[in-house]
Parts: C-alpha cells; sequence; structure tokens
C-alpha cells in the first residue's frame, strides 16, 4: 500500500472516527449487510468490504481508495431510521443539492461511458456482466438496459445508445428516487464516477 498524503489520512481517520459511534447490528437489517458487533461487511458492485472503527479494507485486505472509503462511510453514516420507498428511476439532476456537480457527473459517468464504448456494444456487455448487470424489470426502448446493485438499496440503472449515422453514442446513469436518503449529492456523484471506472476497466 503507498503512502497516504495527510489530508487523506486525517479525512480518513476523520471518517472511522465516526463509524465508530454507530452500533453495527442496528444498520444490519436495515441496509441488508452483514453486521457484527465490532465490523460491517458490505457489497459494493460486487465486492465484499469489511469497515470497523479502525480500518476499511477491499476483498484482498487492500486499504480501497479514498473515493471508495467515503462512499461507503457516508453509507453507514447516513442510514435512514425508516425504509424510505423506492419511487421512480431517476437522473442524477433530480436530486436535491446536485446542481453544482450535474456537470462532473455527466462527464465522468455518463459520457465517458458513451465515448469509450461507441461502436464498441460487445465489449460494453461483456463488461456489464462482469460487473453483475442484469435485465431490470422494465421494457425501455435503448439498445443496452442494464441495471446494477452498486450497494445494498442503491439500485442503477445504465441506458445506452450507440452511435449512428445522425447521432453519437449515448448513455444515461439512473437512481432509484430514494437513493438520495441513503447517499448525499457529492457520494451519488463518486457513486457514478466509480461505475464508469468499473466497466471501462472491468474486474479481472
Amino acid at each position: 500500500m503507498s503512502v497516504m498524503s495527510p489530508v487523506f489520512k486525517e479525512t480518513y481517520k476523520n471518517y472511522l472516527d465516526q463509524v465508530a459511534g454507530l452500533e453495527f447490528k442496528l444498520l444490519e437489517k436495515k441496509l441488508g449487510i452483514r453486521a457484527d458487533t465490532d465490523k460491517v461487511v458490505i457489497p459494493f458492485f460486487g465486492r465484499l468490504y469489511t469497515i470497523s472503527n479502525k480500518s476499511i479494507v477491499d476483498p484482498a485486505g487492500k486499504q480501497p481508495s479514498l473515493e471508495i472509503s467515503v462512499v461507503l462511510c457516508k453509507y453507514l453514516l447516513l442510514c435512514p431510521e425508516m425504509a424510505p420507498s423506492e419511487g421512480d428511476w431517476v437522473s442524477y439532476r433530480d436530486f436535491k443539492d446536485s446542481v453544482p456537480l450535474t456537470s462532473f457527473f455527466a462527464s465522468s459517468a455518463e459520457q465517458s461511458l458513451a465515448r469509450h464504448f461507441s461502436g464498441r456494444i460487445d465489449d460494453l456487455e461483456k463488461s456489464c456482466k462482469s460487473l453483475g448487470g442484469f435485465s431490470p424489470d422494465i421494457e425501455l426502448s435503448y439498445e443496452i438496459s442494464i441495471q446494477f446493485n452498486s450497494l445494498p438499496k442503491i439500485p442503477l440503472l445504465m441506458l445506452f445508445n450507440d452511435a449512428d449515422e445522425e447521432f453519437p453514442a449515448h448513455c444515461s446513469v439512473l437512481f432509484k428516487r430514494n437513493a438520495e436518503m441513503y447517499l448525499d449529492a457529492e457520494c451519488l456523484a463518486i457513486l457514478g464516477m466509480l461505475f464508469s471506472a468499473y466497466l471501462r476497466n472491468p474486474y479481472k
């Protein structure tokens, strides 16, 4: 593991200090995660991450990136008392406080996928499969429509049309309306960025 920068260390420690104040067993049913008294195990895009008041580790026992660490900690810290209804599929810009980050989300999540997989539908389907994508329970008029489980209670829906003679490739990444009850706008933007990165560089 590379040496952490002072800012990384401070941010990482701050989140772990906050997580240390949680009763993990109370979060088990609310979030659908596995919990013991001193740690929780959270599936994140198919990979299991273990969080305690001392560390966050990935399946290989290594410390994940700051972005992943922040999303996982905020997911625990923002857990709602009562499970909100899912609601409809919505775009990132429909969430409160999303305005400052809508351009970032569009660029890092949707446009990056459209550019990378333009003319490469077969590669996109393979990447989606490697990330655990599955058919949604609704019919949509897109060349590809695939649902993913990013975190328990936070599904994603990717819609993709490839480029043709008139239009460039287009990609949309949607969330259920209640996603903002589990993560704030910043973390949802990070989630979209990581989702795009995972599809463009599938798990080995």
